[in-house]
Parts: structure tokens; C-alpha cells; sequence
């Protein structure tokens, strides 16, 4: 596997630059299992994002005419509070909030304890269970397994940073989202600890286009 290093300004940008990588270069396949079984995906196998200035409003993906918006700042408001609460809405079998939620306030407590330099504040998302709910499949039950799983924190330089890992990504519905969501969760610790706010980093070994969203690619792509 070759790691595609995506390097930006903003969400935005970072957004753009991945839909091309996955669009013009991505390894095309057929899912044999998970979401949309038995269609195609265009997938960059191995990828590192680095936005330097996550903060830059709009948070929202910038699109042009004729292509639908991929999110807004009413949805990423809404996102924030699923990252931080353990409320299940009817048809979610879990939301992050229920993992991260007793965990943010332990880190910002713990920053202001013991300092910046330390490695230990790194939020975990699922466990060792969540491998095991695919077993329900066999009984002709609904599975899921968490995407995200793992918030590491850092403080450098007097700036809050963020290093996230999903094991399975989707690019056009949830990239913009889940980026948008997290920087405003990253600015709320950052205000909470009293320091900057910093990058925002994120790596996946699936992040990827589903086939029913190639022909909205290639509309933003203008390819």
C-alpha cells in the first residue's frame, strides 16, 4: 500500500483535493462486504490529511453550481452535539458521543492538571466488542461497526491539534461532516484549555467514493 499525502489550506480545499485522488486515481472495486454490497467504490488505499488552517469559514465545503451542498453549518452544529452527547436518535445503533462524550471533559481537565507535554490523552471510539456486532448479521440483524475510531490530542507550539483515524471513510456524505464537526469540537477544547486552535489531521486505509456519487465527482471536478 502507498500512503497519498493530501496537504491543504482548509476544509475545503482538503475536501477537492481527496475527491480528485480518489475520483482520477483510486483503486476501483466491487464491496464484497458492507455498505452498498455488490456496487462499486473508487478508494484511496492509504491516506494522510494535513489542514493547516482547519478554522477558515465556511467550515462547508465550497461547491460549484449544479452540484448539490455536501453539508451546512446548521448540520455541523447538530454534528458537534452528536460528538459530545450519548443520544441515540431512532435508527442509530450508536453515536461517538456515547464513547467521546465522557472523555472530553477528562482530557481538557487533565491539560490544565498536568501541562502540554504529554502523550496520554488520546480518545478512543468503540472496543474490542465492535468487531463481534457483525454476528448479527448471521441472525438476520442490522450490524455496524464504528468508522471513526481513535481522537489523539496534542498540544504544540500553544495550539490544539487533532489526529483522527476512520477505518472506513466515505468521502462525499460523511468527509465533510465529520471534518467540520471535529474542528468545531477542536475548538471548543482549545477555548475550554485556553490555547489556539491548531491543525487538523486525519488518516484512513479506506476513504472512498461510492459508485452512486461518481457522476457528482466528475461535476466538481468539471472532468
Amino acid at each position: 500500500m502507498i500512503i497519498s499525502n493530501i496537504n491543504a489550506r482548509d476544509l475545503s480545499e482538503a475536501w477537492y483535493l481527496c475527491v480528485r485522488e480518489a475520483y482520477l486515481n483510486g483503486r476501483e472495486y466491487v464491496i464484497s462486504k458492507g455498505s452498498f454490497e455488490t456496487t462499486k467504490r473508487k478508494e484511496i488505499p492509504l491516506v494522510a490529511v494535513q489542514i493547516m488552517h482547519p478554522g477558515t469559514r465556511p467550515l462547508s465545503p465550497i461547491v460549484p453550481e449544479g452540484v448539490p451542498p455536501v453539508a451546512t453549518e446548521e448540520v455541523l452544529q447538530k454534528y458537534l452535539l452528536y460528538l459530545m452527547t450519548d443520544t441515540v436518535q431512532p435508527g442509530e445503533d450508536y453515536t461517538y458521543g456515547q464513547d467521546l462524550g465522557p472523555q472530553i471533559p477528562e482530557v481538557i481537565a487533565r491539560y490544565k492538571q498536568w501541562g502540554y507535554d504529554t502523550n496520554r490523552l488520546c480518545m478512543s471510539v468503540g472496543s474490542r466488542q465492535s468487531l463481534f456486532e457483525y454476528r448479527k448479521e448471521e441472525q438476520g440483524k442490522k450490524a455496524s461497526s464504528q468508522c471513526l475510531r481513535l481522537v489523539d490530542t496534542r498540544i504544540q507550539d500553544g495550539a490544539l491539534h487533532f489526529i483522527v483515524y476512520f477505518r472506513s471513510w466515505d468521502l462525499w456524505a460523511g468527509f465533510p461532516v465529520n471534518m467540520g464537526g471535529l474542528q468545531l469540537l477542536k475548538e471548543y477544547m482549545a477555548g475550554e484549555i485556553g490555547v489556539a486552535d491548531g491543525t487538523l489531521n486525519a488518516f484512513s486505509k479506506g476513504l472512498h467514493l461510492y459508485e452512486h456519487t461518481w457522476d457528482l465527482a466528475k461535476a466538481l471536478l468539471r472532468v
